[in-house]
């Protein structure tokens, strides 16, 4: 699905490239968006908040297990006083519903562990997919204000790989139509204050 979503992007370019050499000159600026999307300070800023979730969730989480282990070591220890022989049949019948108590305790236990651990997962995948999705559609939107205000036609991703691994983009006569500075320096201009800025100092785009 990935490759023919790519090989679509491709073809898709090449069309557009082809009709307008057929009208008029092609004006295409390059952004590398891995780099913007690293160093956007929205970026670091909700991997933080995941990291600190992350966390918290593991904190929860060691309890849990901890509770386990001593519901583990109750366990153990009930098992061994219910085989003693030096009390009555009775006292060792007691101590062996005593057992299973603990037994079943750790098996909700273990079960609830096992819940907490899927919906943990899903939790964080959401969260961190959201925070992308977010950071990329305002990194977009700079880079399209960016693309019109220079009269340029396309903007293509100079870090984007074919499904090969290999480069997309091999070439570039003009380093002048890389919008990466710019965008970067744009978004993080909002950056609290004390906050390290990349791209703070980038020069002007060549409009």
């Amino acid at each position: 699905m990935k490759m023919f979503v790519r090989q679509a992007i491709v073809a898709a370019v090449l069309l557009a490239v082809s009709s307008f050499e057929a009208n008029a000159q092609l004006k295409i600026a390059t952004v590398d968006l891995r780099n913007i999307f690293d160093n956007f300070w929205k970026t670091k800023q909700a991997e933080a908040v995941l990291k600190e979730k992350a966390s918290e969730l593991e904190a929860d989480r060691k309890k849990m297990i901890d509770q386990y282990n001593k519901l583990k070591g109750e366990y153990k220890t009930a098992i061994e006083r219910s085989n003693e022989q030096a009390v009555s049949a009775e006292e060792r019948e007691k101590r062996k519903k005593s057992a299973e108590q603990k037994l079943g305790e750790m098996n909700e236990l273990e079960a609830t562990i096992n819940q907490f651990d899927r919906q943990a997962g899903s939790n964080i995948d959401e969260q961190k997919r959201r925070m992308r999705e977010n950071v990329l559609q305002e990194i977009r939107n700079v880079v399209n204000m960016k693309a019109k205000s220079g009269g340029y036609h396309l903007a293509i991703d100079s870090a984007a790989e074919s499904v090969n691994g290999t480069p997309i983009l091999l070439f570039n006569e003009s380093p002048d139509n890389d919008l990466t500075k710019s965008v970067l320096a744009q978004l993080n201009e909002t950056a609290p204050a004390g906050r390290a800025i990349p791209g703070a100092a980038a020069p002007k785009d060549n409009k």
